[in-house]
């Protein structure tokens, strides 16, 4: 159940330039406790850094985030400390190639939260149960499938008790026999009431599990809607367009 509470999430008017190109262009976006967002667009339309600027691995030029109620400090332990509570899934997977799938589980909680060694291998491998790989907790990254390692990355960003999971473009390196192992962890992860923002190109997650839809272009917010009222009836020649394109395949 979505709460009245304060968003979680709040970005007001913020900007952001790459060179001569405004990728962020005066983005409000407030994202619930407890609510999934899916954000869509087409091909440099600003969804990626969007997502990585709410944690600061994109710096913006102007405007305010806010996660949980606090402003995110630009650099130092305070913005670790807020990191911590964001929780982001790459396309790439990022593991630690040179660490065991559960060494990669631990190492947050452990070097960030100071958790003792044997509470921390216990919670990744009641994580690894979850995604479905606690049989791979002493492989190393390179001897799973892509699928696999998503599905490790989840239980990583988890390890940190995040108040928000970020995932950006989570499947789109994988086979797609890959993709669906994926996407049922993070349906089952929306089921469970984690507050998610999700980047991603695939539309059956965004009907079945968004809470709303937000479509962008151009670096801006177009407009932003349930689920069903998106595909339905996008509102804007733009979305209809992009749906045009994308649901004829």
């Amino acid at each position: 159940m979505i709460d009245t509470a304060p968003p979680l999430v709040e970005m007001l008017q913020v900007n952001k330039h790459f060179g001569t190109l405004h990728v962020l262009r005066d983005i409000d976006l407030t994202v619930a406790r407890g609510e999934v967002v899916v954000v869509i667009g087409p091909s440099g339309s600003g969804k990626s850094t969007l997502c990585r600027a709410i944690n600061r691995l994109e710096p913006i030029d102007s405007g305010t985030i806010r996660v949980d109620g606090v402003s995110l400090p630009a650099e130092g332990k305070e913005l670790a400390r807020l990191r911590a509570d964001v929780g982001m899934v790459f396309q790439s997977f990022n593991l630690f190639a040179h660490k065991s799938v559960l060494d990669n589980v631990t190492l947050g909680p452990i070097q960030v939260h100071r958790m003792p060694k044997a509470e921390a291998e216990s919670k990744a491998r009641a994580l690894l149960e979850r995604v479905g790989v606690a049989d791979q907790a002493n492989k190393m990254p390179a001897q799973l499938s892509g699928g696999q390692q998503q599905r490790v990355a989840i239980a990583r960003a988890l390890a940190m008790d995040p108040k928000v999971m970020l995932f950006d473009e989570p499947t789109s390196a994988l086979d797609p026999e890959m993709i669906s192992e994926v996407l049922d962890v993070m349906r089952e992860l929306a089921a469970s009431g984690m507050t998610m923002i999700v980047v991603t190109h695939e539309m059956g997650f965004a009907k079945a599990s968004a809470n709303r839809v937000v479509f962008m272009d151009h670096g801006q917010i177009v407009e932003q809607a349930v689920p069903a009222e998106f595909f339905a009836n996008p509102r804007s020649d733009r979305a209809r367009d992009f749906l045009g394109k994308i649901l004829s395949h």
